[in-house]
């Protein structure tokens, strides 16, 4: 085979590969092999006719297309790796007239990714973030920690703002009763905000057993429009009222909770943590932030095949934890009242940005030749043998070249943030944009 490259401009490449009529008899000869064993003609067993009558039966180019695709399934890739081309899409072909005994060209049109270098991302200015743990931060988590430790337990009084309380509930629209609106021996937190705004006071100071109208108007902007802006009533009756019994915070509570002896040592640990979470948290904004200021300053033309396959990979990922939850994607956006190009449309800014900002991390691990070392890859295998419940020795077993490869991409791609970020100009005053920066320089020259 010989290549040729005719063009490599505006995100595509198209090329030719010429195929002599010697590299397809070769090819033909393959695929007669391979395929001869399904025809059966009189006089031979099956498998046995020669090629000659097999193509005096069924025409003599019966062969020739398997062959052509059995020739491009092996050239196409050495032809890219040849010219040295990033591919992104199915090539598109044409050939000249393709017949046995003759040589053929295929004319290839690939779409490739684009060409770009990204600047400005040494020395963006962020602003400083900070967050000092108090204890009122540590008060609030120990109050969680002792939620956590409660128990509910039957009350005889009337229902109040944090009571669990179980009911029975029949709602309807002008006297209609409607899809959703009834339910029996349903478990609801009073103050929670989990039904209707109104709904839950008027729940407080009802008894057990007690019946109770409760009257409320669904939102303008709720997602059922039918329902949108309606008064409803809901007929309840409440079966059960259960409060939240707290453990007392002491030594007895560190020791049944915790690996500590004592409250104080509980709160100390436990503020550590925090510090540790809100410093990490932190960190992780402010490299959010360096990498925004990337992303705006570099214009990257995105090949609209690209934000589709992130498109594509978004929906089916949300599709799937939708599953999870025993709804499909189907459902769910017919359940927004809206239109599956819609609902696609509204992601393309996200696709988009998700696409964006790979290829710009990824050029700076090329311009920056970042490296990842065994070290960095095996912390990413932990993390995955952690997810998966697995040793990281098995983890190595069975993950593969292909996704080792894209396993120290990642770890690659994780240094060249670290990289934006630790190269970032860190403010205590907010970081101007580059409008701000202009409309000074602008007043300046007025001046």
């Amino acid at each position: 085979m010989k290549t040729n490259l005719i063009s490599n401009e505006n995100n595509e490449g198209k090329f030719t590969m010429e195929f002599t009529a010697d590299e397809l008899e070769q090819a033909i000869i393959g695929v007669y092999q391979r395929e001869k064993r399904n025809f059966q003609l009189d006089g031979f067993r099956k498998g046995k006719a020669p090629r000659s009558l097999i193509e005096r039966r069924y025409g003599e180019n019966i062969f020739v297309e398997d062959a052509v695709n059995d020739l491009l399934n092996k050239a196409y890739p050495d032809a890219v790796k040849e010219l040295d081309l990033r591919t992104i899409d199915t090539p598109k072909m044409d050939f000249t007239e393709l017949k046995k005994g003759s040589d053929f060209t295929a004319t290839v049109s690939v779409a490739l990714y684009p060409l770009f270098d990204v600047h400005d991302y040494k020395g963006v200015e962020i602003k400083k973030v900070e967050h000092e743990i108090t204890d009122e931060d540590v008060d609030k988590e120990m109050k969680a920690l002792q939620h956590r430790n409660g128990r509910m337990v039957d009350v005889d009084r009337p229902a109040k703002e944090g009571d669990r309380v179980t009911l029975d509930y029949e709602g309807t629209v002008d006297g209609e009763a409607f899809e959703g609106g009834s339910a029996t021996s349903y478990p609801l937190r009073l103050g929670s905000g989990t039904f209707i705004p109104g709904f839950e006071e008027q729940l407080e100071g009802v008894s057990k057993d007690e019946e109770k109208e409760v009257k409320v108007t669904f939102p303008e902007d709720y997602h059922e429009k039918t329902l949108a802006g309606k008064e409803a009533v809901f007929a309840c009756k409440i079966h059960e009222i259960k409060e939240e019994e707290l453990p007392a915070l002491n030594d007895e509570f560190a020791k049944d909770t915790s690996e500590f002896d004592t409250l104080e040592e509980l709160r100390k640990d436990t503020a550590e943590k925090l510090q540790k979470q809100a410093e990490e948290e932190a960190e992780t904004m402010m490299k959010d932030d360096a990498l925004g200021k990337v992303y705006e300053a570099n214009d990257i033309d995105v090949p609209e095949v690209m934000i589709n396959d992130e498109l594509n990979s978004m929906l089916g990922e949300f599709d799937q934890q939708l599953r999870a939850q025993g709804m499909s994607l189907e459902h769910y956006i017919d359940y927004m009242g809206t239109k599956p190009e819609e609902f696609r449309e509204n992601m393309k800014g996200d696709a988009l940005r998700r696409v964006k900002t790979r290829m710009i991390v990824s050029k700076i691990v090329e311009q920056e030749d970042i490296q990842a070392t065994q070290d960095e890859v095996d912390k990413e295998l932990e993390m995955m043998a952690a997810q998966y419940g697995m040793k990281l020795e098995d983890v190595k077993k069975v993950i593969g070249e292909e996704n080792m490869k894209r396993i120290e991409e990642d770890a690659k791609m994780k240094k060249a943030v670290d990289f934006v970020y630790e190269n970032a100009v860190k403010t205590d005053a907010p970081a101007e944009s580059e409008e701000e920066k202009a409309n000074e320089e602008e007043t300046t020259d007025e001046a």
